[in-house]
């Protein structure tokens, strides 16, 4: 939760009355204009839509809690929300190409130019100001589907900036081709855009391990106990949507007993779990004294960090 309470939902809610607000204003100026490059800055807006209806139903899934068919949780639901987003994203690309590329052989005279810039201006500044507040909350909140939200509406932030540009130039130059040229540049920007979303979107579903600075967190907290002698190998990361998993294994003296061991484990999970929020641990407590913990120490040094560990006992935290 941020901003007094506000879940992620809210927030695709908000981008979802912006897109609808924005749809109405741009279609309004290129009907006014009969301009191309508006046109294309329209079907954007189009796809933002789609793309917030999308993000909503992914949240309110990935908050469900996990069940019998999904012990670790519907997380996951977030990707394919910014997969569809990309996959939106070249569509709209290809539509804006198709209408754009006729109007090279074309070009059409352009009306009502001030009036349809200044409709386009209006809704360029919703965009903008609702694309800040879904990146500052998808940071918070640590969801994908909202900044991919964020950085799909501050494209087309600078796309109508573009256009409004380019339309501008049209009026003062009398060179009608630039109208659809100006179109064109935007499916580009628009396709790079959509290759990043994709990007982003495969690394989630590889299950990449954390960021540097939450890896960073983790080894401040085991490093304390590595003071009093207790030693981990196998440490493991990976983010699911909003959800992070970490597992382990922890090395301690063999005469511990049980109980000793489970109030460790706990401790660890507690002391992780302040810094990083929303955590699911899996640790595995075994004898240092046991020569197979000095084997796998041994292959975990060959392996690569970001690879999935094997543990045997699972909390949430």
């Amino acid at each position: 939760m941020v901003g007094g309470g506000r879940s992620a939902r809210f927030y695709a809610v908000l981008s979802i009355v912006a897109a609808v607000v924005t749809i109405g204003l741009k279609f309004g100026a290129y009907l006014l204009t009969g301009s191309v490059g508006l046109f294309s800055d329209a079907a954007e807006s189009v796809v933002n839509l789609v793309a917030a209806l999308t993000a909503l139903w992914a949240l309110t899934l990935a908050a469900r809690p996990p069940d019998e068919e999904h012990a670790f949780g519907h997380n996951k639901a977030e990707y394919f929300s910014s997969g569809l987003e990309s996959a939106l994203v070249l569509i709209a690309a290809a539509l804006i190409a198709a209408t754009a590329i006729p109007r090279l052989f074309e070009p059409r005279p352009l009306e009502n130019v001030g009036v349809g810039l200044a409709v386009t201006l209006v809704a360029s500044a919703i965009n903008g100001g609702v694309a800040l507040v879904l990146l500052r909350a998808g940071g918070r909140l640590r969801s994908i589907t909202l900044e991919a939200d964020a950085r799909h509406l501050l494209t087309d932030v600078w796309t109508s900036v573009g256009v409004v540009l380019g339309v501008v130039l049209v009026g003062l130059t009398g060179w009608l081709v630039l109208d659809p040229l100006i179109a064109l540049l935007v499916a580009a920007n628009i396709v790079w855009t959509g290759v990043r979303l994709l990007r982003d979107t495969g690394q989630g579903l590889l299950d990449r391990a954390l960021p540097g600075e939450d890896q960073a967190k983790i080894q401040k907290v085991l490093a304390r106990y590595e003071e009093r002698g207790i030693r981990f190998h196998a440490v493991r990361t990976r983010a699911a949507g909003q959800r992070r998993f970490v597992s382990m294994h922890v090395l301690v003296p063999g005469g511990w007993t049980v109980k000793r061991g489970h109030d460790l484990a706990e401790e660890l999970e507690a002391g992780i779990a302040r810094d990083l929020p929303q955590s699911t641990f899996f640790i595995h407590v075994e004898p240092a004294e046991d020569p197979a913990s000095f084997a796998d120490q041994a292959l975990d040094r060959e392996r690569s960090d970001g690879e999935t560990g094997t543990t045997e006992e699972g909390r949430t935290g």
